[in-house]
């Protein structure tokens, strides 16, 4: 099986990176990104592509399932109209052409609280990109929406290193109705990703915090 994977240089995406290419299931794995990887490996193909011109790499743009780990936030893309070029337009072009050369399977990687009709943008843009690469017609679709995410980032996400801090210092907070956003090891929700592929199902399903847990163990 060969796989495309999105946002191979981010936290989740590096893990399920290093997931796919020691998984004997997985015979080539295509990362599409802007920039090198510091990384070779025989099962490795790095396609370089500029995001805002990527019908000029459709025919790269192939494989047998997709596993889309990218995103960014406001903070970081600068501004309301850049951070939605990044979840949703990049992600959902991706997908339609992946779609078109033949994939049959989309995991993406989504959000706690992802809702279209969500009055704060990371949520609604979540939603929106959610519903869109639903509608696409793939065989399978499996949607995961992870709370706080615990690792180490390369980049710096104050915002979300507080999250982490709370996630593991006050972890009793998050029981009872709360347990649903208690914070998840990066690492696991890859794994999930990871076997999301695998999984004999057909149509879409999200996949909630709590039950990323489940789907994570072999």
């Amino acid at each position: 099986m060969t796989v495309l994977l999105l946002g191979a240089s981010g936290l989740i995406g590096s893990h399920c990176l290093s997931l796919l290419l020691s998984d004997d299931r997985f015979d080539k794995v295509i990362a599409v990104v802007r920039r090198p990887l510091n990384i070779s490996h025989p099962k490795l193909v790095q396609t370089i592509v500029d995001f805002d011109k990527l019908d000029n790499y459709a025919a790269e743009i192939k494989a047998d399932a997709v596993l889309s780990t990218l995103g960014t936030t406001i903070r970081k893309a600068g501004s309301s109209v850049n951070f939605t070029k990044v979840d949703y337009e990049y992600q959902l072009k991706v997908a339609e052409i992946a779609k078109r050369n033949g994939a049959k399977t989309f995991i993406l990687l989504s959000s706690a609280g992802a809702n279209k009709r969500s009055m704060m943008l990371y949520t609604k843009v979540k939603g929106e990109v959610e519903d869109a690469i639903s509608k696409l017609g793939y065989e399978k679709v499996i949607i995961l929406r992870p709370s706080i995410l615990i690792g180490e980032r390369a980049e710096s996400r104050p915002g979300e290193a507080v999250g982490q801090w709370v996630a593991k210092q006050m972890s009793f907070i998050f029981s009872g109705p709360l347990s649903k956003y208690k914070g998840i090891p990066a690492d696991t929700v890859a794994s999930a990703m990871i076997n999301a592929v695998q999984k004999p199902y057909k149509g879409v399903d999200i996949v909630e915090n709590l039950d990323i847990f489940e789907w994570a163990k072999n």
